[in-house]
């Protein structure tokens, strides 16, 4: 057991004022607002409002301030607000085929239908330290791309015009909530998805790599990633129709993975699936191969007892706010559990000393 504290709110009054101090820094140096922190740390920002499980840059980029930019600290502070928002209904699916894109590539068709859009990305830079940035220098302009005025059909659709893909069940209509009802497993695919996106990106990137390695059967190629702006809609009763009510930044990522087929399907391909706030397309593809290994069961596929493939490890261990909660609880007081346990070590070696006095 651990216990309470006693005595110290002067001491934490003080850790709270050390921490604010240490928060600002030098005050001679400016202090950074939250929008320079939405703007110019947007990646940071798309990162807490995922984990979060909170469409809000405004609020996740207050939290990344407040937390002296440790995400995951700003990732709980971000949950902990959501918990006391009201919750009015829900919105309709969104559809990413109507998705403004600002990024959108294919590993599988050079020539896909909608063109391939390279957008803003660290892909083709060459990973060298911009000394500019140090000396505030600012980046030249460059021409504005043309602005997407038809939707962009998915890749997988042409796949599936061949029945070379394997067709997706439907699932529930509404599926189960995870930020209001604990996680249970077996989990149904709806559920695996919510956690894996919000699941700690370093985790699930380390997942996804490990089925690249072998650790499961698990060659894919990117069918698609994209990136961009989907409308938001929610259906009003009152009204007999949906209307919109806002729109989201949103990666998706489409996966083709191989299939042998079985007695009653033919050969085909099958598919992982990554949806995430913001431009978060190492997370999206990450996700995207975890989904996949985690579906071994259901397409009839042998269990390799690769990492990847064990729902409970997955799923119970990729949520960084309950990983860092058990973990760091332990820097808490366990003044009762440790002396109980050195008092056994005490007893033991009295014991055994006892023992070879009387053996000699």
């Amino acid at each position: 057991m651990y216990v309470a504290v006693k005595g110290g709110e002067k001491a934490i009054d003080n850790a709270h004022a050390w921490l604010a101090e240490e928060r600002r820094g030098d005050t001679a140096v400016a202090a950074l607002s939250v929008a320079q922190i939405r703007q110019q740390l947007a990646l940071a920002v798309n990162r807490v409002m995922a984990e979060g499980s909170l469409y809000d840059p405004d609020l996740a980029a207050l939290a990344i301030k407040q937390a002296r930019g440790d995400l995951i600290e700003a990732i709980f502070l971000i949950r902990a607000y959501r918990t006391t928002l009201p919750r009015f209904g829900g919105s309709a699916p969104v559809d990413t085929d109507a998705m403004v894109c600002d990024r959108r590539v294919s590993a599988t068709f050079k020539d896909a239908p909608g063109g391939q859009v390279l957008g803003p990305t660290f892909d083709y830079t060459h990973r060298l330290l911009d000394f500019k940035l140090a000396a505030d220098g600012e980046v030249p302009a460059v021409p504005q791309a043309p602005i997407q005025t038809a939707p962009t059909p998915h890749i997988m659709s042409f796949l599936d015009r061949e029945d070379l893909i394997q067709s997706e069940p439907v699932g529930p209509e509404t599926p189960p909530d995870l930020t209001r009802t604990p996680l249970e497993l077996p989990a149904d695919r709806a559920l695996r998805l919510q956690a894996l996106t919000r699941g700690d990106e370093g985790f699930i990137l380390g997942m996804a790599y490990s089925t690249q390695r072998g650790y499961a059967r698990n060659h894919a190629f990117v069918a698609e990633l994209r990136i961009g702006a989907v409308a938001v809609e929610m259906d009003i009763p009152e009204l007999g129709f949906a209307i919109e009510i806002g729109e989201v930044t949103l990666t998706e990522c489409e996966t083709v993975n191989q299939f042998q087929g079985s007695k009653t399907q033919p050969p085909q391909f099958t598919r992982g699936y990554g949806l995430v706030f913001g431009m978060t397309e190492r997370k999206a593809i990450s996700m995207a191969l975890v989904d996949r290994a985690l579906r071994w069961k259901e397409l009839g596929e042998d269990n390799l007892g690769a990492p990847a493939q064990d729902e409970e490890f997955v799923l119970y261990h990729a949520d960084n706010i309950q990983a860092t909660g058990f973990l760091e609880h332990i820097k808490l007081p366990h003044y009762v559990d440790f002396q109980s346990e050195l008092e056994l070590i005490r007893k033991l070696r009295r014991e055994a000393q006892t023992m070879q006095e009387a053996a000699q």
